[in-house]
């Protein structure tokens, strides 16, 4: 009987969490920004999306070293570097997901034709942030009794 009374109360706290609408978006969120990050990161190597360096703003381009598919590159591995920071500390990484959707923005916004993609990474700007700020009362915080 001692053995049952134990067990109890070790799950409950989980069911409890996991049945809280917060935590809900936190892992939804957690799991979207370290997914698609890596995904899109190996595609800049790929180019099977997407032809990526045209979203490369000139000005950009004439700025970085090399060509745009190198520039492309580096923003593959920095993508990467995101989702996992994100997998691994999403109150860092959540922040850091925000910072690049906003430098992508304004790479967006110096260019015509692509302003529909900048509002569309605003939202996931915002996105990323509730994950930051989800993050800050979720991760690694001990589960609520």
């Amino acid at each position: 009987m001692t053995s049952a009374t134990k067990t109890t109360p070790s799950v409950a706290p989980r069911r409890a969490v996991l049945s809280d609408p917060g935590y809900q978006a936190f892992a939804i969120l957690r799991v979207g920004f370290t997914v698609a990050p890596i995904l899109f990161g190996l595609d800049k190597f790929a180019n099977l999306l997407v032809d990526w360096p045209t979203y490369l703003a000139p000005w950009i381009d004439d700025v970085v070293p090399g060509s745009a598919q190198a520039a492309m590159y580096a923003v593959g591995v920095v993508e990467i570097v995101a989702g996992l920071a994100v997998a691994l500390a999403p109150r860092f990484g959540g922040w850091l997901v925000a910072g690049w959707l906003a430098g992508i923005i304004v790479n967006l916004l110096t260019m015509p034709g692509y302003y529909d993609v900048a509002l569309r990474d605003f939202g996931l700007l915002l996105g990323a942030v509730a994950l930051a700020r989800l993050a800050q009362r979720y991760h690694g915080e001990r589960r609520p009794h």
